[in-house]
C-alpha cells in the first residue's frame, strides 16, 4: 500500500512543527505539544477566531504576509501559508523554463524569508490544482517537485501540502506516485457527507494523513439550486449557521485516526456571486450566528447571544423558488420574515444588485459590486418599496438585518427584469 512519504518523515520530533504516527495514529505536533487544527479560511477577525477556540487559519497567497503572520502570532493563531502556483493546464507557464525558474526563485525567497516565523504552520502548494495523468503534464511535475523539494531542503521544520477539490482518487495517486508532500489536503462542501466512506474504500492506495482546508455551506455552483435563469438561490445565514453544525457534527472526520483538523471557509468578508453567501461577517466585521456555531463546535460551550433569524424574503409575495419576473420601471415591494422576535431589529439594511456573473478563468469574481441605491424608495418595519431596474436582465434584492448588539443575518432574492414591449 502506498503512503505518500516515507514513514520515517512522521516521527522527527526535532522539527518545530511535524506530524507523528503513534500506536496507528497521526498526530500534528507543534513545538512538541499535540496541536489538533481548529482553523478557519481567511486572515481577519483573529482576535475573535482565538476567543471562539479556533488556533489556526490558511491563506491563499503571500500578500502582506509579514503582517498576517504578526497579526496571527499576536493573538497565538497558526498559519498556513498558501503559495498561489497556476494549475497544470497553463502551458504559457510550464513550457517556458525561464518563467518556471522565476516562480520558484518568488517562492523561494518567501519561504526563506519567513521560515523562522513562529506563526508559521504548514506551506501549501497550490490550491485545487489538477493533478493529471498523461506525460504531457511532465513540466508541471517537474516544477511542482522542484518547488516542494526546495521547501523540505530550505525549511525542514514545516510541511508541506497541497489541496485538491473533492476527493479525487485519479489526483490522490498521481499525487503518490509523482509528488513528495507531507499530507494530502481538500476542499470539500457539498460532498463532505461522502468522505468517510471514500476514505475507508480507498485505504489499499492511501492510508496517510489529510486535512479539510475548506468546508462551510455549500457554493454557487452545480447542484445548488437555480432559477430558471441559471441565478443560484442563496440560504439565509442562520440556515449557513445550521449547514456548518450539522455537517460538522454529522460527517467531519473527527474519529479518524488520520485526520489533522479542518478549515471553516470563509472567515471574514468576501465576494463571490454575492458578498454574503460565504462570508461569516459583514465589511465591519459584524457577526452572523455562524461564530456562535463555531465558538460551539470547537469548545463546547454555548454562547450566551442572539442573533436575528429569518425564516424568508419574499417579493411580490413570491419566493426565490418561484421565479419572480417583474417589469422594468414599476413599484414593487420586498418583505422579510422573521423567526425571531421583530422587537430585536434594530435597522435593515436593503440593496439592490446587478447578478454578478463576471468570471475569469472560470473562477467567480471577487471583486465587489456597486449597489443600485437609487432604486430603493421607502421602508417600513420588515417591508420596502422599490422601483425596479429599468434596464432588462438579472437582480438581485438583499435585507441585512441587524439587532441591537450589532449581530446581523442576512437574505436575499434573485428577480430577473423583462419588458412588456
Amino acid at each position: 500500500m502506498l503512503s505518500g512519504c516515507s514513514e520515517t518523515r512522521y516521527n522527527q520530533p526535532e522539527r518545530h512543527v511535524h506530524i507523528r504516527k503513534q500506536n496507528g495514529k497521526y498526530i500534528l505536533y507543534k513545538n512538541n505539544q499535540p496541536f489538533f487544527i481548529k482553523g478557519a479560511s481567511g486572515s481577519s477577525n483573529l482576535k475573535l477566531l482565538k476567543q471562539s477556540g479556533g488556533n489556526a487559519v490558511r491563506i491563499w497567497d503571500t500578500t502582506h504576509l509579514g503582517t498576517v503572520l504578526d497579526s496571527a502570532r499576536a493573538n497565538q493563531i497558526s498559519v498556513i501559508v498558501g503559495l498561489p502556483v497556476q494549475n497544470s493546464n497553463v502551458a504559457a507557464l510550464y513550457n517556458h523554463p525561464e518563467r518556471v525558474a522565476a516562480q520558484y526563485e518568488a517562492f523561494r525567497k518567501i519561504v526563506n524569508k519567513f521560515r523562522k516565523h513562529p506563526a508559521v504552520l504548514m506551506w501549501c502548494v497550490g490550491n485545487e490544482l489538477d493533478f493529471p495523468y498523461g506525460w504531457s503534464y511532465y513540466p508541471f511535475y517537474k516544477a511542482f517537485n522542484e518547488l516542494t523539494d526546495m521547501i523540505h531542503r530550505d525549511d525542514p521544520h514545516h510541511p508541506v501540502t497541497t489541496t485538491i477539490l473533492n476527493f479525487n482518487p485519479k489526483y490522490i495517486a498521481n499525487l503518490l506516485i509523482r509528488c513528495d508532500i507531507d499530507l494530502i489536503s481538500f476542499n470539500i462542501f457539498s460532498t463532505l457527507d461522502l468522505l468517510r466512506n471514500n476514505l475507508r474504500y480507498y485505504l489499499w492506495l492511501w492510508h496517510g494523513p489529510y486535512m479539510v482546508l475548506e468546508w462551510g455551506t455549500d457554493g454557487p455552483w452545480q447542484g445548488t439550486k437555480q432559477t430558471a435563469w441559471g441565478a443560484y438561490i442563496e440560504k439565509t445565514s442562520n440556515e449557513k449557521a445550521a449547514v456548518y453544525k450539522e455537517r460538522y457534527q454529522l460527517h467531519m472526520p473527527l474519529e479518524s485516526r488520520r485526520f489533522l483538523g479542518g478549515f471553516v471557509f470563509f472567515w471574514g468578508h468576501k465576494q463571490e456571486t454575492t458578498h454574503t453567501w460565504f462570508s461569516i461577517f459583514d465589511m465591519r466585521g459584524r457577526k452572523t450566528a455562524a461564530v456562535k456555531t463555531m465558538n460551539y463546535l470547537w469548545t463546547g460551550k454555548v454562547l450566551n447571544e442572539s442573533y436575528p433569524e429569518i425564516k424568508h424574503m419574499l417579493v411580490e409575495n413570491r419566493d426565490a423558488f418561484q421565479d419572480i419576473i417583474l417589469v422594468p420601471g414599476r413599484k414593487s415591494y420586498a418583505e422579510v420574515a422573521l423567526l425571531s422576535s421583530a422587537d430585536s431589529i434594530k435597522t435593515i439594511n436593503w440593496q439592490i444588485y446587478r447578478e454578478d456573473w463576471f468570471k475569469r478563468n472560470n473562477e467567480n469574481s471577487t471583486r465587489l459590486l456597486m449597489p443600485l441605491s437609487q432604486l430603493m424608495r421607502a421602508e417600513q418595519g420588515l417591508k420596502a418599496e422599490f422601483t425596479t431596474p429599468a434596464q432588462e436582465g438579472p437582480y438581485r434584492i438583499f435585507a441585512t438585518l441587524y439587532d441591537y448588539k450589532g449581530n446581523l443575518a442576512t437574505c436575499n432574492t434573485p428577480f430577473y427584469v423583462v419588458s412588456t414591449r
